[in-house]
C-alpha cells in the first residue's frame, strides 16, 4: 500500500501540512496580542480597524454593503460607524439616487488614521523580513495557490 489517503495525500505530507499551520497560527496570534496593544493605545476595536481598512479615501460603500463585506447585520454596521463619526474618522452621507440610503466615507482624520493601522500593522517582523529571497517567493506562492482555491467571496 503507498501510504495515499482517500484526498491523495500521504500521512506525513499531512502530518508536516499540520506543522506548518501550527506554526503559521501561532505566529499569528503572537503578531495578535501586539495588534491588540496597538488597537489599544490608539483607542479602537478590532472592527473599527477592519472598517478602516476596508474604506478607501474617494469611495462611499453604502451601510449595507459594509455590512454584506463583514458578514454580519446592519445595527452592527451602524454600532460601528457611530464610534468611528464620534472620533471624526467617517461621515456618514445621503445617496442622490436615494437619501434614504446612507454612505460611509474616510474624513481626513480617518485617511490619517487608516495610514497609520496600515504602517503599524503591515510592518514586516525582523524575522520575516530576514527570511531568504527563495524562501518567501515559495511562501508567497503557496498563498497564492491557496487563494486561488478559495470560493470567491460574496458581493
Amino acid at each position: 500500500m503507498s501510504g495515499r489517503r482517500a484526498n491523495g495525500v500521504t500521512g506525513s505530507e499531512e502530518s508536516l501540512a499540520q506543522a506548518v499551520w501550527r506554526q503559521l497560527l501561532q505566529r499569528t496570534m503572537e503578531r495578535f496580542v501586539q495588534s491588540s496593544a496597538t488597537l489599544r493605545d490608539l483607542g479602537l476595536t478590532p472592527g473599527h480597524m477592519r472598517a478602516l481598512l476596508v474604506l478607501e479615501p474617494g469611495t462611499q460603500p453604502t451601510m449595507g454593503a459594509l455590512a454584506q463585506a463583514f458578514h454580519c447585520d446592519a445595527s452592527t454596521v451602524t454600532w460601528l460607524v457611530d464610534r468611528l463619526e464620534e472620533r471624526g474618522l467617517v461621515e456618514r452621507r445621503s445617496l442622490a439616487r436615494d437619501r434614504r440610503v446612507k454612505a460611509i466615507a474616510l474624513t481626513p482624520d480617518g485617511v490619517k488614521m487608516k495610514q497609520l493601522l496600515e504602517q503599524r500593522f503591515f510592518e514586516v517582523p525582523p524575522a520575516f523580513g530576514a527570511l531568504d529571497r527563495s524562501l518567501l517567493q515559495a511562501l508567497r506562492s503557496a498563498l497564492v495557490e491557496m487563494d486561488n482555491d478559495r470560493p470567491p467571496a460574496p458581493r
